[in-house]
């Protein structure tokens, strides 16, 4: 298929378009460049190439880009909750308005497939005693959860005989891409290990959360491009495996094992009542091609022996390009973009 993959030099779309191409797909990537003064590292393994890059935000995107496209993977929104916290207005205006935009401009001009990544922080709150599942009510509790339930309710609603949209709940991503995040818990907890030598948990540690590495993120999405129309259309599919639903403190743990010199300490139950864990029973009865290849151990290892390996420090793991909020505040600052984020230069 031709693809146009939207956020394409973002921290899953520089894995996700080289794995497309690698499969046989026409890839043409889009991204604002936003996050383009990060680079963290090089892997030919991981990013043995990169697409042809359309520089456009995706508030600016003409229905002459999408012609000829047999799909659409949408990646690029403004990504994570405090940074959709930092001006909620501009996040509905980007991450749902924007969104819906692209699919109906998606659809009018041909295009078939749709596939939009959500998350699994639309669940928001619950108890953690029982896995939420697709048909769980959505309980979000941030705008950026709050916009991917709307596009979620209304690029749904468009689908047709001619539209295939499919939903994708991802859990929280973690894993190494050379345009790294430490916005994620994972990562940022392998990051604080890796230069600081010591996790001081500003909380109890005891929500639930489900995590998935960000190379089976990509794996889900060439899935469902990949699966007959009839298994993914109009579906909603949480991302991850049953056995990588764990609370807070556990992921310090792990993380600690990766780094025996590494303390680890507790503080009081926290403010943040975000907790629930997650069902992924689904995506592996409808997908029977779709198989996580890793576990948050696994994904620790990779990501201590990267940071080995480039050597680290606490000025590269702190350094602005690695947190989104960071830098889009970095980028008004200095006057690149407007305060609704459009490049002034």
């Amino acid at each position: 298929m031709k693809l146009l993959v939207t956020g394409v030099e973002g921290y899953i779309g520089c894995l996700l378009a080289p794995l497309l191409q690698a499969r046989g797909h026409d890839v043409v990537g889009m991204d604002t460049g936003y996050y383009r003064d990060g680079w963290l590292f090089s892997d030919r393994g991981l990013v043995p190439g990169f697409p042809r890059t359309v520089n456009r935000d995706i508030r600016e995107i003409e229905a002459a880009d999408l012609q000829g496209i047999d799909a659409v993977v949408h990646l690029a929104e403004l990504s994570n909750d405090p940074l959709g916290e930092n001006d909620p207005e501009l996040t509905f205006g980007i991450n749902h308005r924007a969104s819906v935009r692209l699919a109906q401009l998606a659809r009018d001009a041909g295009v078939r497939r749709f596939v939009y990544t959500s998350s699994c922080s639309v669940y928001g709150v619950a108890d953690g005693a029982e896995p939420m599942t697709e048909r769980s009510p959505v309980n979000p509790q941030t705008a950026y959860a709050k916009c991917k339930t709307l596009v979620e309710r209304d690029v749904g609603a468009m689908a047709s005989a001619t539209f295939s949209p499919t939903f994708l709940r991802n859990a929280t991503a973690y894993g190494a891409s050379p345009r790294m995040r430490f916005d994620i818990v994972l990562n940022n907890l392998c990051g604080i290990a890796a230069t600081a030598g010591r996790i001081v948990m500003t909380s109890d540690g005891t929500p639930w959360r489900p995590l998935v590495h960000v190379l089976d993120i990509c794996e889900a999405i060439a899935c469902v491009l990949e699966a007959p129309t009839d298994a993914v259309h109009g579906e909603v599919f949480n991302v991850g495996h049953d056995a990588d639903n764990y609370q807070v403190r556990e992921i310090a743990k792990i993380v600690a094992d990766v780094y025996p010199a590494c303390e680890v300490s507790f503080g009081p139950s926290g403010g943040d009542n975000r907790s629930y864990r997650v069902s992924f029973a689904k995506i592996h009865e409808r997908l029977p091609t779709f198989r996580c290849a890793w576990d948050a151990a696994k994904g620790a290892r990779q990501l201590h022996d990267v940071f080995e390996r480039i050597g680290l420090d606490a000025d590269g793991f702190a350094a602005r390009p690695f947190t989104r909020l960071k830098q889009i505040k970095y980028l008004r600052t200095t006057g690149q973009v407007d305060e609704r984020l459009f490049w002034r230069y």
